[in-house]
């Protein structure tokens, strides 16, 4: 099984009709390439129907257009005028029932996306990329295991009141800076204990949920399970928390850097492997762990790493720079990354043992027991995709331990090791999507030809869309002195 199930789930259609009696009509969706939620209302005769076929029909276009639903300048590989904007095929999965409590409580499933013609599922539907990379690991006898972070601005706002005031001057939900604030979380009590509440009822468990440094700013840590189920919580947390704001006059914004004088919206993300029997292979055993470590780990940082451990991080150090824009989709992801350190945001493909500074952070012995033993990847934002982000990470550490790869420098701070010595990341959507779409980018090794052309082609538009556009920047320093 490639995802754990929700409570509640069918696992027949006996059960589903069964869970269904009282409904008359079902919400169901699918992820585009942006990370949004696309989807309809459907009758219940007609989900179950769905549920016993072979799906039901779902316009290709929400893989052809951007997410403001423009159409792409250049006509991509799977929605375009030469193919009629077809039909794909929709599975229900019955794994991801929930109900949307402030909706109603209508029924909730997601779907994956599959090709009519062959059968065979779309290369670049996220939920699909995300199985079939967590199904190579299983082939190997292991588990993905993933915890998502998210960093997110508030504001005092609705969509009416954002467009009418053209996304200026807006109202943070409280002002200053108050991290880890006990206070601050009082003037909006009911928002949010409600985001916590109602992301537990919706199947999203909450580790932690505070606020974080900067105007209006909360940080919610969702629990760990496993990957394909993380990247779907991580998903469906940005439409509880929008949906929740909604009823309390609240829009929180996951764009990566809302403020230029401010710290970005991270989405750190948490990985780890484990074996058949639930232990965690990226730990040392307990003895190791009392003896000291390996003594043959190449740096200090890495005794309480397993040899998989080493090369997993080595996989994903090395074909970093190919798949940024994979953890930073956005034009404005690149502006979270240019503030460094000062920002809280790494630049450079680095690592070490609980630094916050690098962009992989090793969290081990003996900070922790060994079978928390976990890399928190610190480079991706609140944008991304977490489908894209976690299938990124996990392809490319599974290739790091099928090719034994060594790690290429030391950790951040060692001799030698500077910011100058390290290798660095694209500082722009544009030098970022020429790296991934390389011809000899480990992208392509690791995900294949097709995701990569039609997701670069996707950033290429947007990228277009940028060039073309006239910002306040511009207005405000040329229209009087030029």
């Amino acid at each position: 099984m490639s995802i754990s199930p929700t409570d509640g789930a069918p696992t027949s259609l006996e059960e589903l009709k069964e869970l269904l009696k009282n409904d008359t009509k079902v919400k169901v969706a699918g992820v585009d390439v942006d990370g949004v939620l696309r989807g309809k209302i459907m009758s219940k005769e007609k989900l179950l129907s769905a549920a016993k076929s072979d799906g039901f029909n779902f316009c290709s276009v929400i893989f052809g257009w951007d997410i403001h639903d423009q159409t792409y300048n250049k006509e991509l590989l799977v929605a375009n005028w030469d193919n009629g904007y077809r039909d794909l095929q929709a599975l229900i999965d019955l794994k991801t029932y929930r109900r949307l409590k402030w909706e109603k409580n209508i029924p909730f499933f997601l779907c994956k996306f599959i090709i009519p013609e062959t059968g065979e599922v779309l290369p670049v539907d996220p939920r699909s990329l995300v199985e079939k990379v967590v199904g190579k690991a299983r082939g190997l006898g292991w588990k993905c295991m993933s915890g998502a972070e998210f960093e997110y601005f508030q504001f005092q706002e609705t969509p009416h009141s954002l467009a009418e005031k053209k996304f200026r001057d807006l109202s943070p939900l409280t002002p200053g800076m108050h991290g880890y604030s006990l206070l601050r979380p009082t003037l909006n009590m009911d928002y949010f204990h409600d985001l916590f509440d109602m992301s537990l009822d919706f199947g999203i468990p909450i580790e932690g949920h505070h606020t974080e440094t900067g105007p209006g700013v909360y940080e919610s840590a969702l629990a760990f399970t496993d990957t394909a189920r993380m990247a779907d919580n991580a998903c469906l947390f940005k439409l509880v928390a929008k949906s929740v704001g909604m009823k309390h006059g609240i829009t929180p914004t996951f764009m990566a850097k809302p403020w230029g004088d401010l710290p970005g919206c991270s989405g750190h993300i948490h990985v780890s492997l484990q074996d058949a029997n639930g232990k965690n292979i990226f730990g040392l055993s307990e003895d190791e762990t009392k003896a000291g470590g390996r003594k043959d780990a190449a740096h200090k940082d890495l005794q309480y790493l397993s040899q998989e451990a080493e090369w997993f991080l080595a996989g994903l150090l090395e074909g970093m720079p190919d798949v940024v824009p994979m953890f930073c989709p956005t034009i404005n992801s690149y502006k979270r990354l240019q503030g460094g350190q000062a920002m809280w945001a790494p630049d450079t493909a680095s690592y070490g043992y609980d630094s916050r500074a690098a962009s992989v952070r090793i969290i081990s012995a003996p900070g922790v027991k060994p079978y928390a033993t976990r890399f928190e990847v610190r480079v991706p934002g609140a944008d991304m995709n977490p489908y894209y982000a976690m299938s990124a990470i996990f392809a490319l550490g599974l290739r790091g331990i099928e090719k034994k790869r060594p790690l290429p420098y030391g950790p951040i701070g060692s001799p030698g090791v500077t910011r100058e010595t390290l290798k660095h990341l694209p500082t722009s959507l544009e030098a970022a999507t020429e790296a991934f779409k390389a011809k000899d980018s480990i992208a392509r090794e690791v995900l294949g030809d097709y995701f990569v052309e039609h997701y670069a082609g996707t950033r290429e538009h947007e990228l277009d869309v940028h060039r073309k556009a006239v910002t306040d920047w511009e207005v405000a320093r040329y229209f009087e002195l030029v």
